[in-house]
Order: C-alpha cells, then structure tokens, then sequence
C-alpha cells in the first residue's frame, strides 16, 4: 500500500479570503511625492540660498577672487565659503573683511562667516 504524501503548510487555505493578509497597497508617484513635500521644500530653498549667495559674492568680490569660489552653504546662522586652494582661501578671508558690513546687512540672521578649503573628491 502507498504512503500518503504529506502536504506543507496544512493549516493555510489554498485561496485568500477577505479577511486574509494582503498586498501593500500602491501609491502614485505624485501622492509619493507629496508626503515628501517637507523635504523636497528643504532642499529647493537650500539650493535657492546658494545660488543667491554665489550670484551675491561674484558680483560684490573681485573678478579673480570670484572665480575661484567652488561652492556656499548657509547652515546653522553660518555661511560658509568654499576657495579652490589654501592661498586663495587666504585671500578670500581677506576680502570677506571689507565685505563684512554688506554681507550682515544682506543677511542679519547671519552670526558668522567662515571659509574653508574646498575638499578634493
């Protein structure tokens, strides 16, 4: 006489029913896109920030000077500068001096400047 074959997973139904798991529900990419509002706002108003600080500072420094600024960031009431090189990091901070009242009044929330070298990647 034959053996039974014995089946997996005896106490699970073949087919779902209603009341069963189911799959995670999928979301459209623009109802996605609102629940990461916040942060996308975030990051558009950083990038807005940049751009006025680079446009600011190649217009009010030296024609030299500006181009050799890589990158600005405005963080914690900080605006950071970034210079290609040490030496022209130097004269960056030398400039940033005489800039100093124009810069505070363009933004009073600022309570430092600070320039540093740009990293090499």
């Amino acid at each position: 006489m034959p053996k039974n074959i014995s089946r997996n997973k005896r106490g699970r139904p073949a087919v779902r029913t209603a009341a069963g798991p189911r799959t995670p529900r999928l979301h459209s990419v623009k109802e996605l896109l609102r629940r990461r509002a916040p942060a996308l706002t975030q990051v558009t108003d950083q990038a807005t920030r940049q751009r006025f600080w680079s446009d600011w500072l190649c217009h009010h420094l030296p024609t030299e000077i500006g181009a050799r600024i890589c990158g600005v960031v405005e963080r914690d009431g900080t605006l950071v500068i970034f210079a290609a090189s040490a030496a022209w990091c130097a004269r960056l901070r030398y400039a940033l001096q005489e800039l100093d009242p124009q810069i505070r009044a363009a933004a009073p929330q600022l309570t430092a400047i600070a320039v540093r070298v740009q990293p090499r990647s």
